[in-house]
């Protein structure tokens, strides 16, 4: 079993569509609903963990592109700007899933965007503001 987490952008005639039942019972997918953002009748924006068999996870994504939905990973839109980063650690300190650690050799923090579930904790935490969501 894998687990994919994805950003999906729906255009106004998808919103109010059934699609993500569909992943469950036409491709045997879970998932996890991080983040959503709907406007009904206008846009939505869903961060969602897919989980399940790699092909199935791949034939969901499929489908979903096929459709309409713009897709991209999680990791396009949670940044960290290397340039801005101090390293003060405030982040860390707030981050639910361990995205962000302290590296215990250089003091430096590391992003492990494939850990961060887009819960934007670290963004107002983030005294230089170097941590961005790009939606």
């Amino acid at each position: 079993m894998i687990s994919k987490r994805i950003v999906l952008r729906f255009p106004p005639r998808l919103v109010e569509q059934p699609i993500i039942s569909r992943l469950v019972k036409e491709y045997n997918l879970e998932f996890n609903i991080l983040k959503a953002y709907v406007t009904p009748k206008e846009e939505g924006l869903l961060v969602l963990e897919l989980m399940g068999e790699e092909e199935d996870c791949e034939k969901g994504i499929d489908y979903l592109s096929k459709i309409g939905l713009n897709i991209q990973p999680i990791s396009q839109d949670v940044v960290r700007n290397e340039e801005k980063c101090t390293h003060c650690g405030v982040c860390v300190t707030v981050c639910p899933v361990g995205a962000l650690v302290v590296d215990p050799k250089t003091r430096k923090i590391l992003f492990h965007n494939d850990k961060c579930i887009v819960c934007e904790l670290c963004v107002p935490a983030c005294p230089p503001r170097a941590m961005e969501i790009h939606f």
